[in-house]
């Protein structure tokens, strides 16, 4: 339980961080957007907006229905290579989504 906790708290953070660097948008993206097929609707999103509007209300969801968590996240590496232009400001998000990944791990049965 103390798990999910803090992996809802990640969540927060996460979205604090993404507000802080301007990176959260008020604008939703299309549904065409949201239908991707490629991982993290890479062909359709960047990688923020992926965070905003797919990640975080699915990870929502999963937590608070008591859902499964689904093995492998794996989203810092992909964020270290999408907000390298942040140069060392990205290290507090980096940080966020690396704990992340670990916490989804763990509530997976792979930690």
């Amino acid at each position: 339980m103390q798990q999910w906790h803090a992996m809802a708290d990640a969540l927060l953070e996460l979205e604090r961080e993404l507000r802080a660097l301007e990176l959260w948008s008020s604008q939703a993206p299309s549904a065409a957007d949201l239908s991707s097929q490629e991982p993290f609707c890479l062909d359709t999103l960047d990688f923020e907006r992926w965070l905003q509007w797919v990640f975080i209300p699915r990870m929502a969801v999963i937590i608070e229905a008591g859902g499964s968590m689904p093995p492998g996240c794996n989203i810092q590496p992909m964020a270290e290579e999408s907000f390298a232009h942040l140069g060392r400001r990205r290290h507090d998000l980096l940080s966020i989504l690396k704990r992340i990944d670990r916490l989804a791990a763990v509530l997976a049965g792979q930690g």
